[in-house]
Parts: C-alpha cells; structure tokens; sequence
C-alpha cells in the first residue's frame, strides 16, 4: 500500500504534466481532481472527452497504487466510458474510483466523474489494468 503524499510524489515526479491533485486514498479508492483550462475545451465551452478519459485512467492508476503500493507494474488493458452530460468549462473535474477486483494479473475498476459542485455525474467509465513484472 502506498498512502496519498508518496502517491502524490510519484505521480508529480513521473507525469509532471499531469496537472491532478489526489485529494484521498482509502482501501482500494481514490479522489483526484483536476483543475480545467482552455487546454481541456472543446467547441461549446465544455470539458472534451479525451480529459475525461484521462481522469478516469488517472483514478485507476492512483487507486491500484493505494492498493498495491507504487511498487506495481501495470498498464491499462481496457477503458470504457459512458459519457452522461455535459461539463462544464468553469468546474473542476473529480474523479472517484473502486477496485472491483485485484487479481494476481488483472485489476478491473469502476470511476465516477463529476463537475465540482455538480449534484449528478457526468460521466461513468469501467477499466481493467494488466499487472506484470520486469
């Protein structure tokens, strides 16, 4: 198990681009948030999907490492999203992930993506990572 500020500190060190902030790991969940710019916009002032995505696979990595600590290998195998309503451009985007299961090679999770302030979610994705060894 890794906790928030060593997860934190890889992610910043590795993705120094990344632009998150992990606001909380417990068990296998984690929080994280990510701040929108104009980077993040698609025509019509709203969040595009590809930031979307990158917030659920983000989610999904931050919550196998408070699971099995930053020591694990692993890489994203499958990514689906359902995209439910439009986000807004003003708003934070949060993302909130489970570990459905962890296996010896395959973790499969579930990430709720809402607008900061927003009562309803606006998007629902499902990812599976592959664990290996080097």
């Amino acid at each position: 198990m890794a906790n928030k500020d060593d997860i934190s500190h890889f992610i910043q060190t590795a993705f120094p681009h990344a632009d998150i902030t992990i606001e909380s790991v417990e068990g296998n969940k984690a929080r994280i948030r990510k701040p929108i710019s104009t980077h993040d916009l698609r025509p019509g002032n709203t969040v595009s999907g590809p930031t979307l995505m990158a917030m659920a696979d983000a989610a999904l990595y931050v919550a196998i490492f408070a699971t099995l600590g930053l020591e694990a290998q692993s890489v994203t195998t499958n990514l689906n999203i359902s995209f439910l309503r439009r986000p807004p451009a003003d708003a934070d985007i949060i993302a909130e992930c489970s570990l459905l299961k962890v296996g010896q090679q395959l973790i499969t999770g579930e990430v709720t993506l809402w607008s900061d302030g927003a009562s309803a979610p606006v998007a629902f994705a499902v990812g599976s990572y592959a664990l290996f060894k080097e």
